[in-house]
């Protein structure tokens, strides 16, 4: 492919969707302050409509986000001397750090770092389909709702004149069929998904803060 279709290609979505992301490339993180290029990278992809790259970086994004509330919450927010960062982060770091992404909301609601509606949503929603769904290639519940089978219509090219042929298909099993509907999918939720994610972050700052006072 030519060099020249995907520069067109980039333009055309730049001047497109920049008007309504560029918002997120104007914040100040005060304790989260690493996040700060994976914003970026993921705003980028929805900008280029890389939607299931920017689900996938969402939910690295996120799982990372729960993990070092935990790391924050225990070690405190305020400066330490280079010296004491290994003895301090240590410990945390290694009773957080590979927690399973269910685990880890459910040691945030006890520890207040989010709320009971949010714990729910990111339970029951977002680690079933986003994150099962794309970081672990498992579409089963996304696209659990689709009917056992869906109506389609055989034709040939060779004969156009051909009657078509009536066939029903089982969408959820045939890969061709689950890669259009997570495709689909992505183009739907990438953006609300981010957004959600996003504001969470500074709602996850902001209780860190309180609590340190």
């Amino acid at each position: 492919m030519e060099k020249e279709i995907f520069e067109k290609s980039f333009i055309e979505k730049l001047n497109n969707n920049f008007p309504v992301f560029a918002k997120y490339f104007d914040f100040n993180l005060k304790v989260f302050c690493e996040f700060n290029t994976l914003i970026f990278e993921i705003n980028k992809c929805l900008i280029l409509e890389l939607n299931r790259a920017s689900i996938t970086l969402t939910n690295n994004l996120l799982e990372r986000l729960l993990k070092l509330a935990l790391i924050n919450n225990e070690t405190g927010i305020g400066p330490l001397p280079i010296e004491k960062w290994n003895d301090v982060f240590s410990e945390p770091n290694k009773k957080y750090g590979s927690i399973p992404l269910g685990n880890s909301i459910e040691k945030c609601k006890k520890l207040e770092l989010i709320t009971t509606d949010e714990k729910t949503f990111l339970f029951d929603t977002i680690r079933q389909l986003m994150r099962n769904g794309f970081s672990h290639a498992d579409s089963s519940k996304i696209l659990s709702d689709l009917p056992d089978e869906s109506k389609m219509f055989q034709g040939s090219l060779i004969n156009p004149n051909e009657d078509l042929k009536e066939v029903r298909v089982n969408q959820k099993i045939i890969p061709t069929f689950q890669a259009l509907q997570m495709e689909r999918f992505a183009n739907e939720n990438a953006k609300p998904y981010f957004d959600f994610v996003f504001k969470l972050i500074f709602r996850i700052e902001k209780r860190l803060l309180e609590k340190q006072k």
